[in-house]
């Protein structure tokens, strides 16, 4: 447990708001970090550390640095609502959670900001949102871990409950679409259209089943569930029907040596697939918190704990300068856009797979917090 503390405060000492050591995709580019999905990850885990721990280090980093983004009037510097993409919802769920603890009006201001984003949001025929803008009629699993549970957190706290049947049935319709019955598993991307040059021209489906989009989808909706309304029954049963199914199928491909899971989940025995880090994180965190929240049966802690043992184990090493550093995490997967990212089998394997990035590490901190509630 030392070194896994002793590594998120390396990557607290090396990153300020503008430079997060954790947000690759920035330092690539050598470009200032904007408001993002990415950092959203990892404030929300170093908050969950401050909840589980009680160490004020955690709440005044994650304070300071969502603080040095937003001005006094709520209006967040890197962020542009007209942009209407889903991703950059997801940081503004650290946003609940800090105007709670520090009653700083400025975060209160700028949770509405980002809750006029969700009012805009362009929708399929279906109801449920796109993706971005620069994606229109697509729906991805991605989606909805980067927006809903920030839409169910708004709604029950500020407006009286009354979209929980929108999003209700957004998931619905991801269920029903996006959902493959004879594995349990869904496929990545969904266009309604059936324009695009990625999706298969009958379904609007995309090919494949991408470990880390699958893993954002079980975070949805648990994260949603525990947003809900307790008194919501119809909502919160489907929520909790959906992530014990998704979970038995995803059981069903855990590696058996390494607890982890595969970067293309379905053909594990494939050349180039590999095991992936923040995916097999993301599993871990979601069946560990789903098994202490009641939602998922208890005898599944078991693979939670496994998985959370083998990405220690096999991803989490010591380099030549004795310093902690987190391996195998895809850096970025997608459908379409400027490189035309065409969603094959070869297209999931030839992205980066680079050390210490937040989709990996953010995911691997909550799986942790989980972890200590179990272990102390």
């Amino acid at each position: 447990m030392d070194k896994i503390e002793k590594y998120i405060q390396m990557l607290m000492d090396k990153s300020t708001p503008d430079f997060p050591m954790w947000n690759i995709e920035n330092i690539r580019k050598g470009k200032k970090a904007k408001w993002n999905y990415i950092d959203g990850c990892m404030i929300k885990a170093i908050l969950e550390m401050y909840s589980i721990t009680g160490d004020k280090k955690y709440l005044d980093f994650a304070d300071g640095f969502v603080d040095a983004k937003v001005g006094k009037d709520g209006i967040i510097a890197g962020y542009n609502v007209e942009d209407l993409n889903i991703d950059n919802v997801n940081a503004g769920k650290t946003l609940f959670e800090l105007y709670d603890i520090t009653g700083k009006e400025k975060y209160r201001k700028a949770i509405d900001l980002i809750y006029s984003q969700i009012e805009k949001m362009p929708r399929t025929k279906e109801g449920n949102f796109w993706h971005k803008k620069i994606y229109p009629n697509q729906v991805w699993l991605d989606g909805l871990y980067m927006g809903q549970p920030f839409y169910m957190e708004y709604d029950s706290r500020y407006g009286n409950k009354e979209h929980y049947s929108d999003i209700l049935n957004q998931f619905k319709n991801v269920y029903r679409i996006m959902r493959n019955p004879l594995n349990g598993l869904y496929y990545h991307a969904y266009d309604e259209s059936r324009e695009v040059f990625w999706c298969d021209k009958v379904t609007g489906l995309s090919q494949n089943v991408w470990l880390r989009a699958i893993g954002w989808y079980s975070m949805a909706l648990l994260d949603t569930y525990d947003k809900a309304d307790e008194n919501e029954s119809e909502v919160r049963d489907f929520l909790k029907k959906a992530l014990c199914e998704l979970v038995e199928a995803m059981i069903r491909y855990q590696d058996e040596k390494s607890g982890m899971w595969y970067q293309v989940v379905n053909f594990g025995g494939m050349d180039k697939n590999y095991l992936e880090t923040s995916g097999s994180s993301i599993m871990a965190y979601a069946i560990l918190k789903g098994v202490r929240l009641g939602v998922l049966p208890e005898e599944y802690r078991k693979y939670g704990e496994k998985a959370f043992d083998g990405v220690t184990k096999e991803k989490l090493n010591v380099d030549e300068n004795g310093e902690l550093h987190m391996d195998g995490i895809c850096l970025v997967a997608g459908l379409g856009g400027d490189s035309r990212r065409p969603g094959t089998y070869d297209y999931y394997m030839s992205e980066p797979v680079v050390k210490d990035d937040a989709k990996g590490v953010g995911p691997y901190l909550l799986a942790y917090t989980e972890i200590r509630r179990i272990r102390g």
